[in-house]
């Protein structure tokens, strides 16, 4: 696998925890909504094995993706999973028959996703776990140590070799690792919002790695005639700009961008690749 090729190069979370910087995002490889089916089964696993084929090692996913679909397609996919390649997973939530995303985080709920997930994508043991808390875009407050005990509890049982927390503030993040070692936290982030500047920071001194969704935005795309001119600037696509700037914005930062289309894929790695100029960065920066 050519992970020198991958752009940002690798981070290590823990002693055998090795991952690309550059990952793959698995959502969107569900239907409409990250509901049902995708229309083009065939289609996702394709792009599924072309991101292995191409050196990601790091590739995010949840058993409510779907629900289910995503982690069925990922095993038929990819199992027997090469060594090399880590597959994380969060839990915290599940899908109503709307669609809906209600939170799913007493002990018992929690148990049952970790089995979910083992099942589905085919494995003994999970290599990271991430406690999905808070909104759709910012934490919520009020203490996890319940439900994040809970996974500690499954990690000493050895359904999980790794935690993670998603969605969450430095207080809680705190919290966490009271309780257990936390290798990862997933938040909102990109160049418009940048809430997390001190806690990116302080968990790359820790050796931690953050991995922000939602890149430009998610479901209301980053509007911003800042980003558009130095993309323009640079021939390069907004979403190439704004990956490129995650990847260059600290070396604990791990991307996961997501798409269904191999040529999408491989538009990611190449813009990722970009160099941003000390004069770009700082018109970005503005941004936020």
């Amino acid at each position: 696998m050519a992970t020198q090729t991958l752009p940002g190069g690798t981070f290590t979370m823990a002693e055998g925890l090795t991952v690309t910087r550059m990952g793959y995002g698995a959502m969107q490889l569900a239907g409409p909504g990250v509901f049902g089916p995708p229309k083009d089964r065939d289609a996702a696993i394709t792009v599924l094995r072309e991101a292995v084929e191409l050196g990601i090692t790091h590739i995010d996913t949840s058993d409510y993706y779907g629900p289910h679909v995503t982690n069925q397609i990922i095993k038929e996919a990819l199992h027997p999973y090469p060594d090399e390649l880590h597959i994380v997973t969060k839990v915290g939530a599940y899908r109503d028959v709307k669609g809906g995303w209600p939170h799913a985080r007493s002990p018992e709920q929690l148990r049952q996703a970790v089995h979910d997930n083992l099942i589905h994508l085919g494995l003994e043991a999970l290599d990271i776990v991430n406690l999905r808390v808070g909104g759709f875009d910012s934490p919520e407050p009020g203490s996890i140590a319940e439900p994040f005990t809970a996974l500690a509890e499954m990690q000493q049982e050895g359904l999980i070799k790794h935690l993670g927390i998603s969605t969450v503030s430095a207080e809680q993040l705190a919290e966490a690792q009271s309780i257990a070692p936390i290798v990862c936290v997933q938040n909102f982030y990109n160049l418009a919002h940048r809430v997390d500047d001190a806690l990116i920071e302080s968990l790359a001194a820790q050796g931690a790695a953050y991995v922000p969704y939602f890149p430009l935005g998610g479901f209301t795309p980053l509007q911003s005639s800042t980003l558009e001119s130095v993309a323009t600037h640079l021939e390069a696509t907004p979403m190439a700009v704004a990956l490129a700037w995650l990847l260059q914005r600290s070396p604990n930062v791990l991307l996961i961008p997501g798409t269904s289309s191999v040529a999408h894929l491989r538009d990611n790695i190449k813009g990722a690749a970009l160099t941003l100029s000390e004069d770009e960065l700082t018109e970005l920066n503005s941004i936020g």
